[in-house]
């Protein structure tokens, strides 16, 4: 079994905080730079209205947004729905405090697992989730409608245990440099 990928050496200090109305425009920018096709500004204010069962952060580097992510919430299932990084800022652990944020608000929320969606090819997302503790369980044919690529199934069923607990807390010490 390979190990799970740890963070590259060079953090960059950011802030998260919660998504608003008002950055919707900046997350769009990155959105089209990352995504081939884009959620719509509509669909973002749809989510971030949606606080009971959702959960969208933004992180800001010297208050420009550089990232963001999103989780929806059902029953005891989370799905991150979204997670993104600037191009320009990638590999600066800002996509690992992101999904430390929200791996911890589903653990707040008392979910009992998490799942997620990536690209067959990226290897890279993959790498970083497996780290989180997520796992293959399977492929969605032609999930991506506009390249036809297939979406990796990912999954982690042990959410509120104090091993899962234990894991977040090594891995905000290991972005954290500590």
């Amino acid at each position: 079994m390979r190990a799970p990928a740890e963070p590259p050496a060079a953090p960059l200090e950011v802030e998260l905080s919660p998504m608003r109305r008002r950055h919707v425009r900046d997350v769009l920018m990155i959105e089209r730079r990352v995504y081939p096709r884009p959620w719509s500004a509509a669909l973002f204010f749809s989510e971030i209205a949606q606080r009971s069962s959702r959960y969208y952060l933004v992180a800001h580097h010297r208050k420009h947004i550089v990232g963001y992510g999103g989780l929806m919430c059902q029953i005891d299932e989370g799905h991150i729905t979204t997670l993104a990084v600037d191009p320009d800022s990638q590999h600066a652990r800002i996509g690992s405090r992101i999904l430390l944020a929200l791996a911890t608000e589903a653990r707040r929320r008392g979910m009992a697992s998490l799942a997620l969606e990536v690209r067959v090819a990226n290897w890279q997302a993959q790498r970083l989730y497996s780290w989180f503790g997520f796992r293959p369980v399977g492929i969605r044919k032609n999930y991506y409608s506009e390249t036809g690529e297939d979406a990796l199934v990912m999954y982690i069923d042990d959410v509120q245990t104090d091993a899962y607990a234990s894991r977040l807390a090594r891995i905000e010490s290991a972005i954290d440099g500590r």
